[in-house]
């Protein structure tokens, strides 16, 4: 699968080699052009407004918006994404809300459905402040959301890259992989599997449907 990780500035580097150690083809972009043919993409931490600048200054903004396959956001990536920024998720976020560089710290963050925390490394980390009603809360700090889902949006207010815990970027992964199954064709009525007579009932019937990746 080939993934693309934004390469403006920040920590492209770091989640790339993650990236490739998980098997993908990574790709770094820094040209709307360089989204094409991507299965998924990567908006790294660094710093939101030095992001936004040079983003909209390579026309990388508008190009965000319309991509449709799922994307990471860490840190600073989270604010990009948000309601206020790109809008494609639906949180709202304070920056710097867990203090300046001198503030950084690590955590072990509990994860949704494992027994086993996951380690958080926050540098001018971002505070969720509001999550909207379809956005599922993942890990949690002091009861908290860091890591959240929104479809096909995954954004944390930490820094997974750094860590040698893969599970963010598998979890990713994952979801890119369940976006690019082919569409299943469900038979109509009188149909087989290829169209055939003896196929499923009216009352049964669909067209076409995707896995949900936010599942």
């Amino acid at each position: 699968m080939k993934i693309g990780v934004l390469a403006v500035q920040g920590n492209f580097r770091e989640h790339g080699a993650m990236l490739r150690r998980l098997g993908a083809d990574v790709v770094e972009v820094r040209k709307p052009e360089e989204l094409e043919g991507l299965d998924g993409l990567v908006v790294p931490g660094g710093e939101s407004t030095t992001f936004m600048r040079l983003m909209k200054l390579y026309g990388l903004d508008e190009a965000i918006r319309a991509f449709e396959a799922p994307i990471l956001g860490t840190c600073a990536g989270m604010i990009v994404l948000d309601r206020d920024h790109l809008g494609l998720v639906d949180v709202e976020v304070d920056r710097n809300a867990y203090g300046r560089q001198v503030a950084s710290f690590e955590a072990d963050l509990s994860l949704a459905g494992e027994s086993f925390p996951l380690r958080g490394v926050f540098i001018r980390a971002p505070r969720v402040r509001v999550t909207g009603e379809d956005v599922e809360v993942l890990a949690e700090h002091e009861g908290e959301p860091v890591l959240v889902r929104d479809g096909r949006v995954l954004v944390a207010s930490f820094h997974p890259e750094l860590t040698e815990d893969t599970r963010v970027h598998e979890m990713f992964l994952n979801a890119v992989q369940e976006a690019a199954k082919p569409p299943v064709r469900v038979s109509g009525p009188g149909e087989g599997v290829s169209g055939e007579p003896g196929g499923a009932p009216a009352h049964s019937r669909r067209r076409y449907g995707r896995v949900d990746v936010g599942a």
